[in-house]
């Protein structure tokens, strides 16, 4: 009976921690940093791309064997792809919920629509969507094949990527996901800090700088794929 109880009450404060606004900004800011970390390595592991197709499909095919022998072959992967899909979820429904809060909140306009915040801040809604709608998007095309074009080869991932980045409007639709997470990640890097704790007076100016030099590698990093097959720098 006690353990009963005990196990109800504990419930009860998650549910009442989740309900609140501080629980669903701290949801918010731990699923940004692994949203982050995930970001921070796929970059780098892309960018072997200019180290040639056998680096680049060597590198696809580590991730795989990632765990092995204790795990099967891409296990691991699929591990990493759940807890990924699982922050992204949790950030996406966090900020919806927050959003609406706010709307109930303030139901009348501001009537100086400058003074609420940055033009990253106004615009940060409508970056996760179109993040969101991508990632769909990339997975159609690089992880399934269904939407891609031209012959999807499974396991030549480099091949992949130069067949999708050789079609302008395949670019065009990369390019403006890119450039949504970039201002995602300099507004949600200063935010997160704030969330955790991390801000104070003396680090406020290391922390903006950080979230911009973050925002900018980022952004330059990823571009760069589509601007090398269009170069021909990689084909």
């Amino acid at each position: 009976m006690t353990l009963s109880v005990g196990a109800s009450d504990q419930k009860s404060r998650l549910h009442a921690a989740w309900d609140s606004t501080i629980g669903k900004k701290a949801v918010m800011a731990v699923t940004g940093l692994i949203m982050l970390g995930f970001l921070v390595g796929h970059l780098l592991g892309n960018l072997k791309i200019f180290f040639g197709l056998r680096e680049f499909n060597g590198y696809a095919h580590w991730l795989r064997t990632l765990g092995e022998p204790v795990l099967h072959y891409g296990w691991a992967l699929w591990l990493l792809r759940v807890v990924l899909v699982a922050a992204v979820v949790g950030h996406g429904v966090s900020a919806y919920q927050l959003s609406r809060r706010d709307i109930a909140a303030r139901p009348e306009k501001y009537v100086h629509k400058k003074q609420r915040a940055s033009y990253a801040t106004r615009t940060m809604r409508w970056g996760g969507v179109i993040l969101g709608l991508y990632i769909i998007w990339h997975i159609l095309d690089l992880t399934t094949g269904t939407v891609h074009t031209g012959r999807f080869q499974e396991g030549h991932p480099y091949e992949n990527l130069v067949g999708t980045f050789s079609h302008w409007w395949n670019n065009i639709i990369y390019m403006a996901a890119i450039l949504s997470m970039g201002l995602h990640v300099q507004h949600g890097f200063w935010s997160m800090a704030q969330t955790l704790g991390v801000g104070s007076a003396t680090r406020n100016g290391v922390l903006k700088a950080t979230g911009n030099v973050l925002a900018i590698g980022l952004t330059a990093g990823f571009l760069s794929l589509p601007i090398s097959v269009m170069t021909g720098l990689v084909s």
